[in-house]
């Protein structure tokens, strides 16, 4: 019988058992290579940002232009960008590399990433994730797999796994979860030259089950599109985002970003 892991089960151990927040929540901490990061004495909680095709037509696009002013506010307001193994550091340390933090995350895979999200985000050295459907490799409207390994090579983008079919794996038994979830991780490794550590919830359905799916299929982290601002607390394989939608400026995006926590 499978061992189920709950959200109890997933969450951080607190790194103060008093409840208490003191009046001067953040201090550096030397020892390793986080050594310059800000430690919390309350959880840290932070904004992971989901956007999906850079286009127009339906509240998942995003126009290139629209999009363009969201990383322009980030930029301006002085946000640090997160990849997913600082993202993980952040949640598992209670520590992090910057006052404001953010993780960009797109899924799918849009072949609109690569032709107007990347050069943005090279404009302004931001640093985004995209979560790959990894059987569109070849499919017209997804960016190919030498447009992926430049994203990759350039240490802008992380390329993570949004499965391999994209299907709801809530309703699927242990053996199809794990494959879905085991042999998309397999493809980006062996492709990517990487560790893939990040899993994203097709449709973002998930239940408790997927959890040890995931971590036996070797993922330290899984997205799923439940609002608000992603804490450990909540588990490591159930963490929020926040959805944004088309018809915000810089401006609005920005309130939208703020109104999430």
């Amino acid at each position: 019988m499978e061992t189920l892991i709950t959200k109890e089960d997933q969450k951080r151990t607190p790194v103060s058992e008093s409840s208490e927040v003191t009046s001067e929540p953040l201090t550096t901490e030397s020892s390793d290579e986080h050594e310059n990061w800000l430690k919390s004495d309350s959880e840290i909680s932070f904004p992971i940002l989901m956007y999906h095709s850079l286009s127009e037509g339906n509240s998942l696009k995003i126009p290139p232009a629209e999009f363009k002013q969201h990383m322009e506010w980030l930029k301006k307001e002085g946000y640090y960008t997160l990849t997913p193994e600082e993202a993980y550091d952040v949640l598992t340390l209670n520590k992090k590399p910057a006052e404001k933090i953010v993780w960009i995350t797109f899924d799918d895979g849009y072949l609109n990433n690569y032709t107007d999200g990347f050069p943005i985000l090279k404009e302004l050295d931001l640093k985004a994730t995209i979560n790959y459907i990894t059987t569109k490799i070849e499919a017209e409207n997804t960016f190919n797999l030498a447009q992926m390994k430049e994203m990759s090579d350039s240490g802008l983008i992380s390329i993570q796994s949004h499965t391999v079919n994209h299907l709801e794996v809530n309703v699927m038994p242990y053996d199809q979860q794990f494959s879905e979830m085991a042999d998309s991780k397999k493809l980006l490794d062996d492709q990517l030259k990487q560790n893939t550590t990040t899993l994203c919830y097709p449709a973002g359905r998930y239940d408790e089950n997927n959890f040890k799916t995931a971590k036996d299929a070797g993922y330290q982290l899984a997205l799923t599109t439940e609002p608000g601002y992603a804490q450990a607390s909540d588990g490591l394989y159930a963490l929020k985002r926040v959805r944004v939608s088309p018809g915000y400026d810089g401006a609005g995006f920005g309130n939208l970003l703020l109104s999430n926590q």
